[in-house]
């Protein structure tokens, strides 16, 4: 399993912080004709991220192409287990992308709306996030 991270970073341990706010970017479908959409907040883990894009990708069996529209870079830390207080902060466990409501995190083209609808609802089935089927809106 190919999971998803940075080749490197500046900084290998970042703040927690909070997501606020609505999605301002990535929140238009812009490479495939349907997408699935974010109506929540959090953090994505790389792992979620994979699972949900191996249940497309093994759905539309080479028809079509399934587009990642989000990353990884977060590096979220965690301390062992039964370890005292103190000691600093602990080493990175795995890489999170950061979802705000709006989001687009999977794109689909090349196929028809109903196996869009069928392909997406399996990856979002992966996640654990509520989702939103989403069509590309032509310009006029």
């Amino acid at each position: 399993m190919a999971l998803r991270m940075p080749k490197r970073v500046k900084y290998r341990k970042t703040q927690r912080g909070t997501v606020k706010g609505n999605a301002t970017r990535g929140n238009r479908v812009a490479f495939g004709e349907y997408g699935l959409q974010s109506l929540q907040r959090g953090w994505l883990s790389a792992r979620q991220l994979e699972a949900g894009r191996v249940a497309a990708t093994h759905y539309l069996s080479h028809e079509g192409k399934v587009f990642i529209r989000v990353f990884p870079h977060k590096p979220v830390t965690s301390t062992p287990a039964e370890t005292r207080m103190g000691k600093g902060k602990g080493e990175p466990e795995f890489y999170a992308a950061i979802i705000r409501p709006g989001t687009i995190l999977y794109e689909v083209g090349g196929v028809s709306e109903e196996i869009a609808r069928a392909t997406l609802a399996r990856a979002a089935h992966k996640l654990p996030y509520r989702m939103r089927f989403v069509a590309r809106r032509h310009k006029i």
